[in-house]
Protein backbone atom coordinates (compact mmCIF):
# COMPACT_ATOMS: atom_id res chain seq x y z
CA UNK A 1 0.00 0.00 0.00
CA UNK A 2 1.30 3.45 -0.84
CA UNK A 3 2.86 5.85 1.80
CA UNK A 4 -0.79 7.92 3.16
CA UNK A 5 -0.33 11.66 3.55
CA UNK A 6 -3.57 11.96 5.75
CA UNK A 7 -5.21 8.66 7.38
CA UNK A 8 -3.46 6.06 10.00
CA UNK A 9 -4.45 2.84 11.40
CA UNK A 10 -7.13 4.62 12.73
CA UNK A 11 -8.65 7.50 10.86
CA UNK A 12 -6.62 11.25 10.80
CA UNK A 13 -5.26 12.14 14.22
CA UNK A 14 -2.58 14.59 14.95
CA UNK A 15 -1.46 17.61 17.20
CA UNK A 16 -4.59 19.87 16.43
CA UNK A 17 -3.62 23.00 14.42
CA UNK A 18 -1.04 21.49 13.28
CA UNK A 19 -1.08 19.21 9.72
CA UNK A 20 -2.98 17.30 9.00
CA UNK A 21 -5.07 18.06 12.16
CA UNK A 22 -5.82 21.77 10.93
CA UNK A 23 -9.49 23.57 10.02
CA UNK A 24 -8.12 23.58 6.55
CA UNK A 25 -7.73 19.66 6.21
CA UNK A 26 -11.10 18.85 8.15
CA UNK A 27 -12.38 21.24 5.28
CA UNK A 28 -10.82 19.19 2.64
CA UNK A 29 -12.54 16.01 4.95
CA UNK A 30 -16.06 16.57 4.53
CA UNK A 31 -15.43 18.25 1.06
CA UNK A 32 -14.10 15.01 0.06
CA UNK A 33 -15.73 12.61 1.79
CA UNK A 34 -18.79 14.33 1.34
CA UNK A 35 -18.63 13.86 -2.88
CA UNK A 36 -17.69 10.01 -2.81
CA UNK A 37 -20.81 9.36 -0.63
CA UNK A 38 -23.34 11.50 -2.83
CA UNK A 39 -24.94 9.30 -4.95
CA UNK A 40 -26.31 10.33 -8.65
CA UNK A 41 -30.14 10.54 -7.17
CA UNK A 42 -31.79 13.35 -5.73
CA UNK A 43 -32.46 11.88 -2.66
CA UNK A 44 -31.46 14.53 0.50
CA UNK A 45 -27.98 12.91 1.59
CA UNK A 46 -27.20 13.11 5.57
CA UNK A 47 -24.05 12.77 7.44
CA UNK A 48 -23.95 12.55 11.16
CA UNK A 49 -21.58 13.96 13.22
CA UNK A 50 -19.94 13.25 17.09
CA UNK A 51 -17.58 14.12 19.15
CA UNK A 52 -15.36 14.21 22.79
CA UNK A 53 -14.96 16.95 24.77
CA UNK A 54 -11.45 18.38 23.35
CA UNK A 55 -11.32 22.18 23.17
CA UNK A 56 -10.28 21.90 19.26
CA UNK A 57 -13.55 19.97 18.64
CA UNK A 58 -14.82 23.48 18.37
CA UNK A 59 -12.21 24.09 15.59
CA UNK A 60 -12.67 21.01 13.75
CA UNK A 61 -16.08 20.11 13.88
CA UNK A 62 -17.69 23.67 12.18
CA UNK A 63 -14.67 22.82 9.06
CA UNK A 64 -16.29 19.41 8.42
CA UNK A 65 -19.89 20.77 8.60
CA UNK A 66 -19.00 23.68 6.37
CA UNK A 67 -17.23 21.22 3.63
CA UNK A 68 -20.22 18.67 3.89
CA UNK A 69 -22.91 21.47 3.42
CA UNK A 70 -20.82 22.44 0.88
CA UNK A 71 -21.39 19.38 -1.23
CA UNK A 72 -25.10 19.45 -0.83
CA UNK A 73 -25.38 16.73 2.43
CA UNK A 74 -27.18 17.44 5.05
CA UNK A 75 -25.93 17.18 8.22
CA UNK A 76 -26.86 16.17 12.10
CA UNK A 77 -24.59 17.01 14.84
CA UNK A 78 -24.62 14.98 18.08
CA UNK A 79 -22.36 17.05 20.69
CA UNK A 80 -20.27 14.46 22.69
CA UNK A 81 -20.80 11.21 22.14
CA UNK A 82 -18.84 8.20 22.29
CA UNK A 83 -17.44 6.97 19.30
CA UNK A 84 -19.47 3.20 18.95
CA UNK A 85 -22.39 5.91 19.43
CA UNK A 86 -21.59 7.44 16.42
CA UNK A 87 -21.09 4.75 14.93
CA UNK A 88 -24.52 2.72 15.92
CA UNK A 89 -26.68 5.95 15.09
CA UNK A 90 -25.29 6.20 11.40
CA UNK A 91 -26.59 3.01 11.15
CA UNK A 92 -29.71 3.42 12.82
CA UNK A 93 -30.78 7.23 11.64
CA UNK A 94 -30.13 5.94 7.73
CA UNK A 95 -26.34 8.11 7.35
CA UNK A 96 -24.64 8.03 4.51
CA UNK A 97 -21.50 8.55 6.49
CA UNK A 98 -21.12 9.20 9.92
CA UNK A 99 -18.06 11.50 11.62
CA UNK A 100 -16.18 11.21 15.25
CA UNK A 101 -14.20 13.60 16.27
CA UNK A 102 -11.44 12.49 18.72
CA UNK A 103 -8.15 11.32 19.28
CA UNK A 104 -9.26 8.48 21.90
CA UNK A 105 -6.88 8.00 24.01
CA UNK A 106 -4.81 10.62 23.23
CA UNK A 107 -3.96 13.66 25.34
CA UNK A 108 -6.01 16.71 24.93
CA UNK A 109 -3.44 18.52 22.58
CA UNK A 110 -4.27 16.03 20.25
CA UNK A 111 -7.39 15.71 17.97
CA UNK A 112 -8.69 13.02 15.34
CA UNK A 113 -11.60 12.51 12.54
CA UNK A 114 -12.96 8.89 12.49
CA UNK A 115 -15.31 7.89 9.54
CA UNK A 116 -18.17 5.31 9.05
CA UNK A 117 -20.12 4.00 6.35
CA UNK A 118 -23.55 3.72 6.38
CA UNK A 119 -23.48 0.20 8.10
CA UNK A 120 -22.08 1.77 11.23
CA UNK A 121 -18.24 0.14 10.02
CA UNK A 122 -15.25 2.03 9.94
CA UNK A 123 -14.46 2.81 6.31
CA UNK A 124 -12.11 0.67 4.71
CA UNK A 125 -8.52 1.22 3.86
CA UNK A 126 -9.42 1.44 0.24
CA UNK A 127 -12.43 3.61 0.90
CA UNK A 128 -10.37 6.16 2.91
CA UNK A 129 -7.58 6.25 0.05
CA UNK A 130 -10.19 7.19 -2.36
CA UNK A 131 -10.85 10.19 -0.33
CA UNK A 132 -7.22 10.94 -0.12
CA UNK A 133 -7.24 11.34 -3.60
CA UNK A 134 -10.28 13.57 -3.65
CA UNK A 135 -8.46 15.73 -1.01
CA UNK A 136 -5.65 16.43 -3.18
CA UNK A 137 -7.72 17.58 -6.45
CA UNK A 138 -9.22 20.85 -6.98
CA UNK A 139 -12.09 21.03 -4.57
CA UNK A 140 -13.94 24.28 -6.05
CA UNK A 141 -15.27 21.70 -8.48
CA UNK A 142 -18.78 19.99 -7.81
CA UNK A 143 -19.73 22.20 -5.13
CA UNK A 144 -23.84 22.45 -5.10
CA UNK A 145 -25.33 25.40 -6.33
CA UNK A 146 -27.16 28.08 -3.38
CA UNK A 147 -30.38 25.92 -3.79
CA UNK A 148 -28.93 22.75 -2.70
CA UNK A 149 -26.70 23.19 0.27
CA UNK A 150 -27.41 21.07 2.80
CA UNK A 151 -28.69 22.05 6.04
CA UNK A 152 -27.38 21.77 9.76
CA UNK A 153 -28.98 20.47 12.81
CA UNK A 154 -28.01 19.53 16.38
CA UNK A 155 -30.15 16.05 17.46
CA UNK A 156 -30.37 16.75 21.37
CA UNK A 157 -31.29 13.65 22.56
CA UNK A 158 -27.98 11.92 20.88
CA UNK A 159 -26.92 11.05 24.36
CA UNK A 160 -30.51 9.42 25.47
CA UNK A 161 -30.92 7.28 22.46
CA UNK A 162 -27.47 5.52 23.12
CA UNK A 163 -28.43 5.25 26.66
CA UNK A 164 -31.50 3.18 26.05
CA UNK A 165 -29.52 1.23 23.38
CA UNK A 166 -26.35 0.24 25.89
CA UNK A 167 -28.73 -0.58 28.67
CA UNK A 168 -30.86 -2.99 26.24
CA UNK A 169 -27.49 -4.85 25.77
CA UNK A 170 -27.40 -5.86 29.11
CA UNK A 171 -29.56 -9.14 29.78
CA UNK A 172 -33.34 -8.41 30.92
CA UNK A 173 -33.20 -10.71 33.52
CA UNK A 174 -30.07 -9.46 35.55
CA UNK A 175 -29.84 -5.96 37.78
CA UNK A 176 -27.24 -4.33 38.71
CA UNK A 177 -29.21 -3.58 42.52
CA UNK A 178 -26.90 -4.01 45.29
CA UNK A 179 -23.82 -3.22 43.43
CA UNK A 180 -21.13 -0.52 44.63
CA UNK A 181 -19.64 0.70 40.76
CA UNK A 182 -17.24 2.95 40.35
CA UNK A 183 -16.63 4.50 36.89
CA UNK A 184 -13.89 6.87 35.58
CA UNK A 185 -14.90 8.67 32.30
CA UNK A 186 -11.59 10.00 31.28
CA UNK A 187 -13.66 13.64 31.07
CA UNK A 188 -14.53 12.18 27.92
CA UNK A 189 -17.13 11.57 25.37
CA UNK A 190 -18.80 8.75 28.18
CA UNK A 191 -19.31 11.43 31.17
CA UNK A 192 -22.82 11.67 30.77
CA UNK A 193 -23.75 8.05 29.30
CA UNK A 194 -21.93 5.66 30.85
CA UNK A 195 -22.93 6.95 35.17
CA UNK A 196 -26.54 7.19 33.84
CA UNK A 197 -26.68 3.74 32.11
CA UNK A 198 -25.18 1.84 34.92
CA UNK A 199 -27.56 4.16 37.60
CA UNK A 200 -30.53 3.30 35.39
CA UNK A 201 -29.53 -0.43 35.83
CA UNK A 202 -30.06 -0.25 39.26
CA UNK A 203 -26.17 0.32 40.24
CA UNK A 204 -25.02 2.92 43.29
CA UNK A 205 -22.69 4.80 41.23
CA UNK A 206 -19.23 6.89 41.67
CA UNK A 207 -18.72 8.52 38.74
CA UNK A 208 -15.01 10.01 38.01
CA UNK A 209 -13.36 12.26 35.37
CA UNK A 210 -17.21 13.58 35.04
CA UNK A 211 -16.08 17.28 34.46
CA UNK A 212 -15.03 18.09 31.77
CA UNK A 213 -12.95 21.27 30.57
CA UNK A 214 -11.28 21.15 27.08
CA UNK A 215 -8.40 20.47 28.12
CA UNK A 216 -8.27 17.84 31.04
CA UNK A 217 -9.27 14.32 28.72
CA UNK A 218 -7.79 11.68 29.74
CA UNK A 219 -5.56 13.36 31.85
CA UNK A 220 -4.05 11.29 34.60
CA UNK A 221 -7.55 9.34 34.51
CA UNK A 222 -9.31 7.02 32.47
CA UNK A 223 -8.27 3.43 30.84
CA UNK A 224 -4.68 4.90 30.04
CA UNK A 225 -4.30 6.02 33.75
CA UNK A 226 -5.85 3.78 35.39
CA UNK A 227 -4.52 4.23 39.23
CA UNK A 228 -7.46 6.55 39.44
CA UNK A 229 -10.20 4.09 39.07
CA UNK A 230 -8.30 2.02 41.50
CA UNK A 231 -8.12 4.82 44.13
CA UNK A 232 -11.99 5.52 43.63
CA UNK A 233 -12.40 1.60 44.24
CA UNK A 234 -10.90 1.98 47.30
CA UNK A 235 -12.22 5.23 48.65
CA UNK A 236 -16.10 4.04 47.83
CA UNK A 237 -15.65 0.10 48.02
CA UNK A 238 -16.78 -0.30 45.50
CA UNK A 239 -17.47 -4.07 44.07
CA UNK A 240 -15.60 -3.01 40.54
CA UNK A 241 -14.42 -0.29 38.72
CA UNK A 242 -14.89 0.64 35.19
CA UNK A 243 -12.46 2.90 33.11
CA UNK A 244 -13.04 4.22 29.64
CA UNK A 245 -11.07 6.48 27.76
CA UNK A 246 -11.37 9.44 26.36
CA UNK A 247 -13.60 8.42 23.58
CA UNK A 248 -15.50 5.35 25.42
CA UNK A 249 -14.18 2.88 22.79
CA UNK A 250 -12.04 1.29 25.09
CA UNK A 251 -12.46 -0.40 28.78
CA UNK A 252 -10.18 -1.24 31.64
CA UNK A 253 -11.78 -3.16 34.59
CA UNK A 254 -10.35 -3.22 38.00
CA UNK A 255 -11.14 -5.83 41.06
CA UNK A 256 -12.72 -4.87 44.68
CA UNK A 257 -9.07 -4.95 45.26
CA UNK A 258 -8.07 -2.25 43.07
CA UNK A 259 -6.03 -4.83 40.89
CA UNK A 260 -6.55 -3.78 36.85
CA UNK A 261 -7.73 -6.40 34.53
CA UNK A 262 -6.54 -5.49 30.87
CA UNK A 263 -8.65 -6.41 27.33
CA UNK A 264 -6.85 -9.99 27.18
CA UNK A 265 -8.52 -10.90 30.37
CA UNK A 266 -12.14 -9.08 29.61
CA UNK A 267 -11.88 -11.02 26.72
CA UNK A 268 -11.34 -14.30 27.99
CA UNK A 269 -14.04 -13.74 30.50
CA UNK A 270 -16.52 -13.14 27.90
CA UNK A 271 -15.60 -16.21 25.93
CA UNK A 272 -15.92 -18.85 28.69
CA UNK A 273 -19.33 -17.28 29.49
CA UNK A 274 -21.14 -16.90 26.06
CA UNK A 275 -19.38 -20.12 25.16
CA UNK A 276 -21.22 -21.58 28.54
CA UNK A 277 -23.99 -20.17 27.06
CA UNK A 278 -23.90 -21.41 23.28
CA UNK A 279 -23.98 -17.58 22.73
CA UNK A 280 -20.77 -17.48 21.44
CA UNK A 281 -20.09 -17.77 17.59
CA UNK A 282 -17.18 -18.61 14.89
CA UNK A 283 -15.34 -20.98 17.59
CA UNK A 284 -13.09 -18.32 18.98
CA UNK A 285 -12.23 -15.02 19.31
CA UNK A 286 -10.55 -12.32 17.21
CA UNK A 287 -7.69 -10.12 18.87
CA UNK A 288 -4.64 -8.71 17.52
CA UNK A 289 -0.47 -9.49 17.30
CA UNK A 290 -0.31 -7.63 20.24
CA UNK A 291 -2.77 -10.25 22.57
CA UNK A 292 -1.17 -12.07 25.28
CA UNK A 293 0.27 -15.41 24.46
CA UNK A 294 -1.10 -16.64 27.73
CA UNK A 295 -4.61 -15.88 25.95
CA UNK A 296 -3.92 -18.00 23.41
CA UNK A 297 -3.10 -20.62 25.76
CA UNK A 298 -6.40 -20.27 27.56
CA UNK A 299 -8.82 -20.15 24.97
CA UNK A 300 -7.34 -23.56 23.65
CA UNK A 301 -7.58 -25.21 26.85
CA UNK A 302 -11.15 -24.47 26.07
CA UNK A 303 -11.51 -26.00 23.00
CA UNK A 304 -11.64 -22.12 21.48
CA UNK A 305 -9.26 -20.58 18.50
CA UNK A 306 -7.69 -17.23 18.68
CA UNK A 307 -7.43 -15.80 15.55
CA UNK A 308 -4.87 -12.98 15.10
CA UNK A 309 -4.83 -9.66 12.91
CA UNK A 310 -3.17 -6.53 12.63
CA UNK A 311 -2.89 -4.14 15.19
CA UNK A 312 -6.50 -2.07 15.13
CA UNK A 313 -9.78 -2.65 15.90
CA UNK A 314 -10.85 -2.02 12.45
CA UNK A 315 -8.86 -4.69 11.12
CA UNK A 316 -10.20 -7.28 13.94
CA UNK A 317 -13.87 -6.57 12.98
CA UNK A 318 -12.85 -6.93 9.40
CA UNK A 319 -11.60 -10.66 10.34
CA UNK A 320 -14.54 -11.11 13.23
CA UNK A 321 -16.97 -10.34 9.77
CA UNK A 322 -15.49 -12.60 7.36
CA UNK A 323 -15.50 -15.47 10.04
CA UNK A 324 -18.84 -15.29 11.61
CA UNK A 325 -16.86 -14.28 15.38
CA UNK A 326 -18.73 -12.40 17.34
CA UNK A 327 -16.49 -11.47 19.82
CA UNK A 328 -12.93 -9.94 19.59
CA UNK A 329 -10.70 -6.84 20.84
CA UNK A 330 -7.74 -5.65 21.78
CA UNK A 331 -5.41 -5.95 25.15
CA UNK A 332 -5.65 -2.26 24.85
CA UNK A 333 -9.60 -2.54 26.36
CA UNK A 334 -11.20 -1.92 22.91
CA UNK A 335 -14.03 -5.01 22.51
CA UNK A 336 -16.03 -5.79 19.91
CA UNK A 337 -19.17 -7.56 20.67
CA UNK A 338 -20.53 -7.55 16.92
CA UNK A 339 -24.35 -8.91 18.59
CA UNK A 340 -24.39 -5.37 19.36
CA UNK A 341 -22.17 -2.89 18.19
CA UNK A 342 -20.08 -2.38 14.93
CA UNK A 343 -17.35 -1.15 16.73
CA UNK A 344 -15.31 -1.55 19.98
CA UNK A 345 -17.72 -0.20 22.83
CA UNK A 346 -15.92 0.24 26.17
CA UNK A 347 -19.28 0.88 28.11
CA UNK A 348 -21.06 -2.29 26.13
CA UNK A 349 -18.27 -4.18 27.35
CA UNK A 350 -18.00 -3.23 30.94
CA UNK A 351 -21.81 -4.30 30.98
CA UNK A 352 -20.95 -8.05 29.65
CA UNK A 353 -18.55 -8.30 32.77
CA UNK A 354 -20.77 -6.77 35.28
CA UNK A 355 -23.57 -9.59 34.05
CA UNK A 356 -20.69 -12.31 34.60
CA UNK A 357 -20.24 -10.86 37.89
CA UNK A 358 -23.94 -10.87 38.98
CA UNK A 359 -24.66 -14.04 37.68
CA UNK A 360 -21.40 -16.01 39.36
CA UNK A 361 -21.96 -14.35 42.64
CA UNK A 362 -18.59 -14.42 43.23
CA UNK A 363 -15.94 -11.32 43.44
CA UNK A 364 -14.13 -9.57 40.68
CA UNK A 365 -11.38 -10.42 42.47
CA UNK A 366 -12.16 -14.52 41.47
CA UNK A 367 -13.25 -13.43 37.91
CA UNK A 368 -10.11 -11.23 36.91
CA UNK A 369 -7.67 -14.09 36.73
CA UNK A 370 -8.83 -15.78 33.72
CA UNK A 371 -5.21 -16.52 32.75
CA UNK A 372 -1.80 -16.61 34.05
CA UNK A 373 -0.07 -13.44 31.75
CA UNK A 374 3.25 -14.77 29.73
CA UNK A 375 6.01 -12.49 30.49
CA UNK A 376 5.59 -9.38 27.69
CA UNK A 377 8.03 -6.55 27.28
CA UNK A 378 6.96 -3.79 25.26
CA UNK A 379 8.92 -0.54 24.31
CA UNK A 380 8.52 2.01 22.23
CA UNK A 381 11.37 3.98 20.03
CA UNK A 382 10.76 7.66 18.66
CA UNK A 383 12.78 7.61 15.32
CA UNK A 384 12.58 10.70 12.88
CA UNK A 385 11.43 9.49 10.27
CA UNK A 386 11.96 6.86 7.18
CA UNK A 387 12.19 3.05 7.41
CA UNK A 388 14.34 2.11 10.46
CA UNK A 389 12.39 -1.32 9.97
CA UNK A 390 13.78 -1.85 7.05
CA UNK A 391 17.55 -1.74 7.95
CA UNK A 392 19.62 -4.50 7.96
CA UNK A 393 20.51 -4.39 11.28
CA UNK A 394 17.00 -4.13 13.09
CA UNK A 395 15.94 -6.99 10.54
CA UNK A 396 19.30 -9.38 11.90
CA UNK A 397 18.08 -8.34 15.65
CA UNK A 398 14.59 -9.29 14.95
CA UNK A 399 15.34 -12.74 13.35
CA UNK A 400 17.87 -13.37 16.37
CA UNK A 401 15.66 -12.78 18.66
CA UNK A 402 13.18 -14.39 17.23
CA UNK A 403 15.85 -17.52 17.05
CA UNK A 404 15.92 -17.32 20.70
CA UNK A 405 12.86 -17.87 21.95
CA UNK A 406 12.90 -21.17 19.92
CA UNK A 407 8.96 -21.34 18.99
CA UNK A 408 8.69 -20.58 22.43
CA UNK A 409 7.11 -17.01 22.68
CA UNK A 410 6.67 -14.22 19.50
CA UNK A 411 8.23 -11.08 18.52
CA UNK A 412 6.09 -8.32 16.93
CA UNK A 413 7.58 -5.13 16.16
CA UNK A 414 5.71 -2.46 14.32
CA UNK A 415 5.31 0.95 13.18
CA UNK A 416 2.97 3.00 15.34
CA UNK A 417 0.29 4.09 12.68
CA UNK A 418 -0.04 7.34 14.49
CA UNK A 419 2.91 8.26 16.08
CA UNK A 420 6.39 8.40 14.98
CA UNK A 421 7.35 5.77 16.96
CA UNK A 422 8.53 1.85 16.35
CA UNK A 423 6.85 -0.58 18.67
CA UNK A 424 8.87 -3.41 19.85
CA UNK A 425 6.73 -6.56 22.00
CA UNK A 426 8.31 -9.76 22.70
CA UNK A 427 7.04 -12.40 25.15
CA UNK A 428 7.86 -15.85 25.88
CA UNK A 429 8.34 -18.03 29.49
CA UNK A 430 11.75 -16.93 30.36
CA UNK A 431 10.80 -12.94 31.34
CA UNK A 432 14.90 -12.40 31.36
CA UNK A 433 15.23 -13.22 27.97
CA UNK A 434 11.99 -11.76 26.61
CA UNK A 435 13.64 -8.10 27.94
CA UNK A 436 17.07 -8.91 26.94
CA UNK A 437 15.43 -9.41 23.36
CA UNK A 438 13.52 -6.43 23.57
CA UNK A 439 16.47 -4.20 24.46
CA UNK A 440 18.65 -5.60 21.86
CA UNK A 441 15.77 -4.65 19.31
CA UNK A 442 15.37 -1.13 20.17
CA UNK A 443 19.18 -0.38 20.33
CA UNK A 444 19.07 -1.60 17.13
CA UNK A 445 16.45 0.44 16.18
CA UNK A 446 17.67 3.51 17.82
CA UNK A 447 21.16 3.07 16.30
CA UNK A 448 19.16 2.71 12.31
CA UNK A 449 17.87 6.37 13.31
Amino acid sequence: MAQRRYFGTDGIRGRSNSHPMTAEVALRVGLAAGKMFMSSDDRRHLVVIGKDTRLSGYMIEPALVAGFASVGMDVLTFGPLPTPGVAMMTRSMRADLGVMISASHNTWQDNGIKLFGPDGYKLSDDREAEIEALMDEDLTQGLAPAEKLGRVKRIDDSQARYVEIAKATFPRRLSLSGLRVAVDCANGAGYRVAPTVLHELGAEVFPVGVEPNGMNINAECGSTHPQALADAVRTYRADIGIALDGDADRVAICDERGQIVDGDQIMALIAKHWQRQELLTGGGVVATVMSNLGLERTLKDAGLSLERTAVGDRYVMERMRKGGFNLGGEQSGHIILADHAPTGDGLLAALQVLAVLVESEKPMSELARQFEPVPQVLENVRHAGGQPLEADKVRAAITAGEQRLNGSGRVVVRASGTEPLIRIMAEGDDAALVRTIVKDIAQAVKTAG
